[in-house]
């Protein structure tokens, strides 16, 4: 079959809640406005969309609202990684009935599994559909790096795992997937505040917390980088940098939530426990930012 072409700017989409359950209209409408601010694509139930705190049955919903709204006008990416591979065989499987385009699966948290452990768990996942698999290193949150040697093993087995989101938060990493893979792996920024660093030596674009809130801004800093206009994507980046870093003054996704909920773009800030509520000095540095832009 033919796969979508997952590059360019992919927003990490929030789950807007209204008292305390998903907002399904909410979330219908973020993804239109997405789409009319030229973003490439969007990830619904990843770590930005809170989905350890979603029940199986709200993960879904999730995943379905954003496949509806988004119409097939740009690819959806569904979160499906879990630290138990029987639990991300059936989110996988799930996403795929539900008509979501490509999968973005997470290495395996908190259990700390060896790299045959990693290459065994991918390949389940991988066998349990026929759709483009992201896969997801992050190990400042996973505790362990999707090795490249696994990678590599990955994709020569399963051709449609031909992607990775890179959050290591080094640009080492993508050379030396680059230098391994070549044009066989496309990689996407994990970090938005690297997303430019990334793509000078050959990643294809980012999956952005950001561009939740700055859509537009984010996908043409990425369009000009795409077209090797460093110097207008530089002036964006410099323009964005602080945001970009303001986001993450507390833990994902309660900056930007807060940030959406004070332009009016989700009807409420809230977030799931154990995350909490911005704090004042939170509030301080997301305002700071906004006051640059």
């Amino acid at each position: 079959m033919k796969h979508p072409s997952l590059t360019g700017t992919i927003t990490a989409l929030v789950t807007p809640f209204s008292r305390g359950n998903v907002d399904v209209k909410g979330l219908s409408k973020l993804v239109k406005s997405q789409i009319r601010a030229g973003v490439t694509g969007l990830v619904p139930v990843g770590t930005t969309g809170e989905s350890p705190t979603l029940s199986h049955e709200e993960h879904l919903e999730v995943v379905q609202t954003v496949i509806s709204a988004a119409g097939g006008k740009v690819p959806v990416i569904a979160g499906t990684g879990s630290n138990s591979t029987r639990e991300a065989e059936a989110l996988t499987a799930r996403a795929h009935e539900a008509g979501a385009d490509a999968m973005l699966v997470v290495a395996p948290y908190y259990n700390k599994p060896s790299q045959r452990g990693l290459l065994n768990h991918f390949s389940r996942v991988a066998e349990s559909t026929d759709r483009p698999i992201v896969l997801y290193s992050i190990p400042g949150r996973c505790g362990i790096e999707i090795g490249v040697d696994t990678v590599a093993s990955l994709r020569a087995k399963y051709p449609h795992v031909c992607y990775i989101k890179e959050a290591g938060g080094t640009v080492d990493r993508v050379d030396q997937l680059k230098t391994a893979l070549g044009d066989d792996i496309v990689v996407l920024s994990g970090d938005d505040s690297l997303t430019l660093p990334f793509m000078s030596v050959g990643a294809e674009g980012v999956i952005s917390v950001a561009s939740n809130f700055v859509p537009r801004d984010v996908a043409k800093m990425v369009r000009a980088a795409a077209n090797n206009n460093y110097t207008q994507a530089r002036k964006l980046h410099r323009r964005l940098f602080p945001l970009f870093k303001a986001l993450f003054v507390e833990p994902n996704p309660v900056p930007v939530k807060w940030a959406m909920h004070q332009a009016e773009m989700i009807s409420s800030p809230d977030v799931r426990a154990p995350l909490c509520s911005l704090s004042a000095a939170g509030k301080r540095a997301v305002k700071a930012a906004l006051a640059t832009l």
